[in-house]
């Protein structure tokens, strides 16, 4: 998912990708609605214990110029995105949020006893990126929800898929 933020006339993407494994069912919420217990069947069936129940990792993109220590900002929001979509971050969850900037690729390539220069996006004006960030990670999670089929994996364990006719009833 991604986000187009303006600041100063100039236009940047923000995108998120997410592999979300993570969450229980009856915690699950589309658009600040709590849904999870109207997805109650098909069921899903666990037929092996597991110590740990699911992760989450997310990377954040933008072409937008940050610091490093604003990039770790940016990364900090993920949670925030994830929340929205009832994930708590339980016990057993491995958490994994990165976040990196295109921007300033010249500062690397600085030559060897010069002062080199990177433009950066002053820290009172980060929060529409923060929101970027929240907005992002949220939608991102519903798009790989709404893409997944059912799942039999090992042992019978089986998630069923996001309904879609639900879906589309409930969220038109």
């Amino acid at each position: 998912a991604s986000r187009i933020v303006e600041w100063q006339d100039r236009s940047y993407t923000l995108g998120v990708f997410v592999q979300a494994n993570f969450g229980k069912r009856r915690n699950f919420t589309i658009r600040g609605r709590h849904v999870g217990p109207e997805l109650a069947e098909p069921a899903i069936r666990e037929g092996t214990p597991r110590a740990e129940k699911g992760s989450i990792i997310a990377a954040v993109a933008t072409d937008a110029p940050f610091l490093p220590h604003q990039m770790k900002r940016l990364a900090r929001r993920v949670p925030l995105g994830i929340a929205l979509t009832g994930g708590y971050g339980y016990h057993s969850s491995g958490d994994i949020f990165l976040a990196f900037s295109t921007a300033n690729p010249e500062a690397a390539l600085a030559a060897s006893g010069r002062v080199a220069r990177a433009e950066f996006i002053p820290d009172v004006d980060i929060d529409p990126f923060f929101d970027a960030v929240v907005q992002g990670v949220e939608e991102a999670i519903l798009n790989a929800l709404v893409a997944n089929e059912d799942m039999t994996g090992r042992d019978g364990n089986f998630v069923p898929a996001l309904p879609k006719a639900w879906l589309k009833d409930n969220f038109g």
